[in-house]
Parts: structure tokens; sequence; C-alpha cells
């Protein structure tokens, strides 16, 4: 049998040699498609990182206030003491929101955001008083969490005064050192937030003795014995029944509200 002719030797040693060469060039292609997304890549990352910090384009120019009540918004501005004219990017908004909760105590919550391209918005929400305690000529404002967070020389409107005014009998003392003074505050807020609406109107002084001994006196000279601030949702209902069934009494117990009493001095 003869064997094969140089043309076929040398056709077979061309398909011998092109698989290795092809691959050679497919790698080199790669090579080259990943070189030059690498490149892509870095050029993008360098210029969002110039874009953000670097250019012109993305800087604080304006912040706004929205919110407040007896804050104006000069008052916010100055203390949250945005950086205007710095990248949008590296404002720091806890930092801001720190300080505007240092130096404003009157604010109870305050939102701080980014509004791309060129500006803060402070969202902010004041604190609202249900107690107030005078001292001197001026006016410590008490949140319904006990806070004393602002003074006025001016008393708000509509809000009763909290006196203090622990007695000197053993229980009294006892109940002082046992709750504190704060603790007593928050029972007198708790009492005042569950006073109903047409005897809040009507109360002048919410007065705390001891934490089971508070009292309500109003505007016509009636007066609340409540007791604790537990139960307070039984006792305005109680409250206001017996106020409707005894309209002429000037004193009402509710402390015990399954048990109230009313008299007519």
């Amino acid at each position: 049998m003869a064997g094969p002719t140089t043309a076929e030797r040398g056709e077979r040693k061309q398909e011998s040699s092109d698989p290795p060469l092809a691959r050679r060039r497919l790698r080199l292609s790669r090579l080259r498609t990943i070189i030059i997304l690498t490149v892509v890549l870095v050029l993008l990352g360098a210029g969002s990182v110039w874009l953000l910090y670097g250019s012109k384009w993305l800087r604080v120019e304006r912040v706004s206030v929205a919110g407040t009540r007896v804050l104006t918004p000069e008052q916010v501005l100055e203390a949250a003491d945005a950086p205007v004219g710095a990248p949008l990017i590296s404002v720091e908004t806890d930092a801001i929101e720190a300080r505007l909760r240092r130096k404003l105590p009157r604010i109870d919550e305050v939102d701080v955001v980014r509004s791309w391209p060129h500006g803060i918005s402070l969202k902010v929400m004041e604190r609202t008083p249900v107690l107030m305690v005078q001292k001197g000529g001026k006016f410590i404002e008490v949140d319904d969490e006990g806070v004393r967070f602002a003074t006025v020389s001016t008393p708000p409107k509509g809000v009763p005064a909290l006196e203090l005014t622990v007695s000197r009998s053993s229980s009294a003392a006892a109940s002082l050192r046992r709750f504190g003074e704060a603790r007593l505050v928050r029972e007198a807020v708790r009492v005042a937030g569950a006073i109903p609406a047409a005897v809040l109107h009507d109360t002048l002084v919410v007065k705390v003795r001891s934490y089971d001994d508070i009292s309500l006196e109003l505007r016509d000279g009636r007066t609340v014995v409540w007791g604790s601030g537990e139960k307070g949702a039984a006792k305005a209902r109680t409250l206001t029944a017996l106020m409707k069934a005894s309209p002429r009494a000037r004193y009402f117990d509710v402390s015990v509200p399954t048990a109230p009493a009313s008299s007519a001095s």
C-alpha cells in the first residue's frame, strides 16, 4: 500500500499547528478586552470621585428648613452650621443632627437629608409642652416624656402648671426617696396626658405631693383628686361621668375609679 503523499503530509502538519495558534489569538483577544475594561472602569471611578468631591457641580448651595413652630428657620440654620460650599457627598448628616439636638433642646426629632444636586433639607419636629414649671419670673416647659426643654418668659397658653409640693409626712418623704423628683414629674406628665380634653382646658395646676397623691386644681376653684398615674383611661371616663352627674360639685375623687366620690365642698 502506498504511503501518504507529500501534499497530504503537509496538510496534516498544517492542521496540527492551527489549534495552538488559534488558542493564542483567543487568549490575546481576551487579555486586550480585560485591559480595556479595566482602564474604562478606572477612568469611570476616577471620574466619579472627581465629580462627587472635586467638581463644582455637586456642592452645597442651599439649606432648607421645614417643621418649625416656635423656633425660627434662622435659629435652626445657625445651630445646624451646615458646610455650604462643601461637596454634598461629604456632608456628615449625623453630625448636623447631633448639633441641632444639642443646641436646640426644643427639637424632639430631626431628619437631615441630602437634596441632590445642591441642597440639604432639615425637617424638624418640636417638643410640645404638656406642663410648665414656674421659676422666678420664667416658665420651664415640660414635654410628654418629662423633659424640661425650654425656658420662656410667657407661659404657654392652655398648659397647666406643675407644682411639686412634697409634704413633710413620712409617706411623702419615702415616696420622694423611692421614686425621685424626675419620676414624680413623669408621673405628673402621665396624669396630664390622661385628663379629658374638656377638663384639661380648665386645669390650672397639676399638684404632686407623692407618687400616688396627685390632684388637679381647676379654673373655677374645683379640685380633682387623681391619685397616681395608673389607670388613667378609667379615671378619665369616671371623672367625665361624675361631673355630668354632679354638675354643682366642687370636689371630685377618682383615685379609685371603681369607687368615685364627689361633694359640694
